[in-house]
């Protein structure tokens, strides 16, 4: 299978690279690198600024089923997407503070939204203006998302929902400006039946709080929200089939965007076997060890080529499960690599790091890693749930007895 990029394909790479090089200059340049996955507090408000700049150059929608032009955004092929995404990676772009909104909720309503809901929505996400955050997880009914119990009822004054519930592990809520909500419309109603998608504005003073989630690595990216009648602007589809939205939704959350996050995962591969090298005199490093780090490398490859096989593929219900079965997993092994190659040590903080300091002050690359990645293998659908789909969906075997 040939996975090289055509002459179109990099006159855009040049293109893309002379524009991120010329913007990622000042506090653009202070900011590269930061906000990745369990450092989204890094630098929030030069990567909104960021955000806007990329709004500017028509870089946000690319792969919005929409003709170039109609909301600002450039239309760029599937390669097309992959370049610059490469691009952006290479370069250690700030981390996007905009992807919920460009890559979950912008597809979602131009596959499943109004005329009007795409023309009052659309525009604030392709200027980088209006940030979003996604209100599925419920305690108890995170995997199980057919279990929540979120409710949401029609004010007899004004028609509108209100919405009264908990959602939890929700990212970047503590920045968002809107959050699309999977609520239960039709009391009394059971599982997948009577939900409905929302959206709801988060500045809604005593209806709507956030609350930090504190992890083991120190971070809060992740939050608790809590709707306490808050406004419900709009539905997306009619009103008790949000569940129909809500899977067409979780379709579309790993595309692209996996070809990305594994450039980032080959930078985090590099400093592990650079930390290798540098603790292995002569090259008599640890023979167990040295495998370890070859079979990460080769198996990243393979998620590669295994991610440029599928992305053009659609209607493949197995396909977002088995990527995330690779990289969670890969993941996580990283992290368990990066602290067994610096041994001992990996156990202690850094010499000057105080009695008192904050805890996470005292971590360093490899510890940050080891103890994020302990959750890759849980959020965005734990192992056991993928698994579920892959054998009910794609080969077939009888469902689980609930």
């Amino acid at each position: 299978m040939d996975f090289s990029f055509g002459a179109e394909d990099e006159e855009l790479r040049s293109r893309a690279r002379s524009w991120l090089t010329g913007h990622l200059v000042g506090p653009y340049a202070d900011a590269l690198g930061l906000g990745g996955p369990g450092s989204e507090h890094e630098g929030v408000e030069t990567r909104r600024a960021w955000e806007r700049e990329l709004g500017r150059g028509g870089w946000i929608g690319q792969g919005w089923e929409l003709p170039s032009g109609t909301y600002g955004q450039q239309r760029l092929s599937l390669t097309g997407q992959v370049v610059w995404a490469e691009e952006y990676a290479a370069l250690r772009a700030p981390g996007r503070v905009g992807h919920i909104g460009e890559n979950l909720l912008a597809p979602t309503l131009i596959a499943y939204g109004s005329q009007e809901q795409r023309d009052r929505f659309l525009p604030g996400i392709a200027r980088g203006e209006e940030l979003w955050c996604q209100g599925y997880s419920e305690p108890g009914a995170g995997s199980d998302l057919a279990g929540i119990r979120t409710a949401a009822v029609r004010d007899a004054a004004d028609g509108r929902f209100r919405v009264t519930g908990q959602k939890i592990w929700t990212s970047l809520a503590q920045d968002a400006d809107w959050c699309f909500v999977l609520a239960r419309t039709e009391p009394g109603s059971r599982r997948h039946h009577g939900l409905s998608f929302l959206l709801v504005r988060m500045d809604q003073p005593g209806r709507v709080e956030v609350r930090p989630i504190r992890q083991m690595s120190g971070t809060s990216e992740f939050n608790e929200v809590f709707f306490d009648g808050a406004v419900a602007v709009e539905a997306v589809g009619a009103e008790g089939d949000g569940w129909t939205v809500a899977m067409g939704l979780l379709a579309l959350e790993r595309g692209v965007s996996t070809l990305v996050q594994q450039i980032g995962f080959a930078a985090e591969l590099e400093r592990v076997v650079g930390a290798y090298v540098a603790a292995a005199p002569e090259g008599a490093g640890d023979p167990v060890l040295r495998e370890r780090l070859v079979r990460q490398w080769a198996e990243l490859r393979t998620m590669r080529w295994n991610a440029l096989r599928t992305l053009g593929t659609s209607g493949d219900p197995g396909a977002p499960s088995v990527a995330k079965l690779l990289w969670g997993g890969w993941h996580r092994r990283l992290g368990e690599l990066a602290v067994a190659v610096r041994g001992a040590g990996a156990c202690a903080g850094p010499a000057d790091w105080a009695p008192g300091t904050p805890y996470e002050l005292g971590l360093d690359e490899e510890q940050r890693l080891f103890l994020f990645t302990r959750a890759d293998t849980i959020y965005g659908g734990s192992d056991e749930i993928q698994r579920n789909i892959i054998a009910e969906r794609v080969l077939g075997l009888p469902k689980e007895p609930r």
